[in-house]
């Protein structure tokens, strides 16, 4: 098949959003195992949508939704940096940071540990996002 666009070679970026969207699978598939489970042992539905930080189906379901509340941001990012051709460095550096605690956010989240440490890892994501911004405009 001709395609009139050139091809792109995956960069960090690109490879990022790979990991970020296949990591999102693995939530959304470990969520529905927890469900399935809860189901099977007598639980309810109505559980589902009831917050309980010490309720891992609960946990999962907000890492899920915190997952897809954040994957545009990083997907335009990647937008922006693949259409304008900016890579090197200090933007792989970035985007290793930004999905180092991409992750590091949902295992916190799941582990249901002390939520500084989400906040801290969300913090640092954006910084990420913000150079990598900066760095794709300017």
């Amino acid at each position: 098949m001709y395609s009139v666009m050139g091809t792109v070679n995956m960069t960090f970026p690109l490879w990022g959003l790979v990991i970020f969207i296949v990591w999102t699978i693995a939530v959304v598939v470990s969520l529905i195992v927890v469900r399935i489970r809860h189901l099977s042992a007598g639980g309810s539905v109505k559980d589902f949508a009831t917050p309980n930080d010490e309720s891992l189906l609960w946990r999962l379901y907000r890492v899920q939704a915190n997952l897809v509340e954040n994957l545009p941001l990083y997907l335009g990012v990647v937008f922006l940096l693949t259409v304008r051709g900016v890579s090197g460095t200090a933007v792989d550096s970035l985007v290793v940071a930004y999905i180092g605690f991409r992750l590091a956010h949902s295992l916190i989240h799941i582990a249901g540990l002390n939520p500084l440490y989400r906040v801290f890892c969300l913090g640092i994501q954006f910084v990420c996002l913000v150079a990598l911004i900066v760095l794709a405009v300017f």
